[in-house]
């Protein structure tokens, strides 16, 4: 089954560069572009790709815009950045937009592929170059922050489940590895991210990392 992509950005020459990157790859299908946000929000919205691969910065309404909007609307659509930005401000940003992939433009041609595969999968795909910045902030965060501060026992199946999640395995497989159906991982995620406060990728990770699930160096 290949992976249906929209592509959303404003300059035509890189837009046609990734479209063709994407058309020598097997997997992956291109099934819109759009020029600006709007027009990425109305396609999303009509197309339903299974991952719009979006710029940062576009005319009308910026991508970090269209993403907040698209995720409200279509929350099973991967959201990938693919952008000249390589600062905090933008990365964090993009996180709190729900995004699952942030890739900079100068990467190798193969990154971008390999975020849109993650991206489909479930996972989520953060360039080495701005993955520090997750590091960082997480690492330095005090003791009392209130996602740690909250820690209310959990069954065992849900520390599992928690185990999994850390190391980037999509529900399926968790299903597969535990002897489960994905809607019993569905529901023993659910669970567990309500009892430890977490709403989003960003604070599951930052949990995973201050308790050791996730080796901040790899």
């Amino acid at each position: 089954m290949s992976t249906d992509v929209l592509l959303a950005e404003d300059h035509t020459v890189v837009r046609e560069g990734v479209r063709h990157l994407l058309e020598e790859t097997e997997d992956i299908r291109v099934i819109g572009e759009a020029q600006d946000g709007l027009a990425a929000i109305r396609q999303a919205e009509q197309l339903h790709p299974h991952v719009v691969l979006m710029d940062i910065s576009m005319p009308g309404l910026s991508g970090l815009e269209a993403a907040r909007h698209i995720k409200s609307q279509c929350p099973d659509i991967a959201i990938v950045f693919l952008t000249m930005h390589e600062n905090e401000e933008y990365f964090f940003e993009a996180l709190r937009c729900g995004a699952e992939g942030y890739v900079p433009k100068s990467a190798p041609a193969a990154e971008v592929v390999e975020a849109i595969r993650f991206a489909a999968a479930g996972k989520v795909y953060i360039h080495p170059s701005v993955a520090r910045f997750l590091l960082q902030s997480f690492l330095h965060q005090p003791a009392s922050d209130s996602i740690a501060a909250a820690n209310p026992a959990l069954t065992e199946r849900e520390r599992e489940v928690l185990t999994l999640v850390a190391n980037g395995l999509t529900t399926q497989e968790i299903a597969d590895m535990l002897f489960l159906s994905p809607h019993t991982v569905h529901r023993h995620r659910t669970s567990l991210m309500q009892k430890l406060g977490l709403h989003n990728r960003l604070e599951l990770l930052r949990h995973c990392i201050r308790h050791g699930l996730i080796d901040p160096e790899n």
